[in-house]
C-alpha cells in the first residue's frame, strides 16, 4: 500500500535565518478504478480507504445504489514498471444484474484532488439523480452538538496534524457521536470514503446522521450528501450558491460557518433545535 507521507528537504525562511530541513508532505498518487474491467476514472488521492473510495465514487455518481450492487473489489497485480502492485489500480465487479454506465464523451469521470467535477463537460452531466433522498428523514439535532463537531472531526484528523496538507470528512450521529473520518488530498474524496464507508456498513441511506466537513460546502459535496441520504450536511466554511439550492430542492440541511459559537442555517432549519 502506498504511504499516507513522505519527507522531502525544503528550507524554512525566517526574518534573519534560513534552516534546511525535511518536512513531512501528504502523498498524492493516481488512483485508476476500473468498473469490470473497464476503465472507468482517474482520482488524484490520498492512498488509504481505496476500496471505499470506489465505492462512495460509484454511489454518488449514481452507478450503484447499494452493497448488494459491488460483487468484487480487489487491486490489479503487477502494474508498476518493475512487476510490482502499485496499489493503484482498482478494479470493481459489478453484480450480474447492475448495468454498466452509459458511455458519454461529455460526461468525463477525470478527477483531480482540488476539484470533482471540472472535468465534466455540461452542466446535464454534473447533476445526479438520487435514488435516496433525505427530505423524509425525521431528524433533528441540537446546535449544542452542532457546535461541538468541528473539535471533533479535527481531534480525528491524525494525518493533518502531522502536515497540515489533508482535508476531512466525518459522519456522526445526531447526538454528536462520531461514526467515521476519513482524510484526503481531495475533498469530495474523503467525503467518497466515508460515504463507502457507510454503503459497506450497509447504512445506505444514512437516515440519522450528520456529515461534517473540513472546509466549504461545494455544490458537488452537497449532491454526495444527498446521493447517500444524508439529511444533514455542516460545513467549517461557505456554501455556494448552488449548494444551497441543491439542498433546499433535496431537503437536506446544510449548515456554513459551523465555528466558535455560531452557524448560519441555510436550509431546513426545523431540525437544529436551540
Amino acid at each position: 500500500m502506498g504511504r499516507v507521507t513522505a519527507r522531502r528537504p525544503a528550507i524554512r525562511l525566517a526574518t534573519d535565518t534560513a534552516t534546511r530541513r525535511p518536512e513531512t508532505l501528504v502523498v498524492e498518487e493516481p488512483l485508476e478504478i476500473r468498473l469490470n474491467g473497464s476503465p472507468l476514472t482517474v482520482t488524484m488521492r490520498t492512498p488509504g480507504s481505496d476500496v471505499e473510495l470506489a465505492h462512495g465514487f460509484l454511489l454518488t455518481e449514481g452507478v450503484i445504489g447499494g452493497r448488494a450492487d459491488v460483487r468484487t473489489a480487489r487491486y490489479c497485480l503487477g502494474d508498476g514498471e518493475d512487476g510490482l502492485n502499485t496499489y493503484n489500480v482498482l478494479d470493481v465487479t459489478l453484480a450480474p444484474d447492475v448495468p454498466m454506465p452509459a458511455t458519454d464523451p461529455r460526461r468525463n469521470f477525470y478527477t483531480t484532488s482540488s476539484c470533482g467535477v471540472c472535468g465534466k463537460a455540461s452542466l446535464d452531466a454534473v447533476t445526479t439523480s438520487s435514488r435516496h433522498s433525505p427530505g423524509d428523514d425525521p431528524t433533528v439535532v441540537t446546535t449544542d452538538n452542532l457546535l461541538a463537531l468541528p473539535d471533533r472531526l479535527r481531534s480525528a484528523q491524525k494525518v493533518f496534524a502531522s502536515t497540515g496538507g489533508l482535508h476531512a470528512a466525518g459522519l456522526f450521529t445526531a447526538d454528536g457521536d462520531l461514526l467515521v473520518a476519513r482524510e484526503d488530498i481531495g475533498r469530495h474524496n474523503a467525503v467518497d470514503k466515508v460515504i463507502g464507508w457507510a454503503l459497506e456498513q450497509n447504512r445506505i441511506p444514512s437516515l440519522g446522521t450528520v456529515l461534517m466537513v473540513s472546509g466549504r460546502a461545494s455544490f458537488e459535496l452537497t449532491q454526495k450528501a444527498v446521493m447517500a441520504g444524508i439529511p444533514i450536511m455542516a460545513a467549517v466554511s461557505a456554501p455556494s450558491s448552488l449548494a444551497v439550492d441543491l439542498a433546499t430542492q433535496s431537503g437536506l440541511t446544510l449548515v456554513g460557518f459551523l465555528r466558535g459559537d455560531s452557524m448560519n442555517v441555510y436550509s431546513r432549519g426545523d431540525r437544529v433545535k436551540q
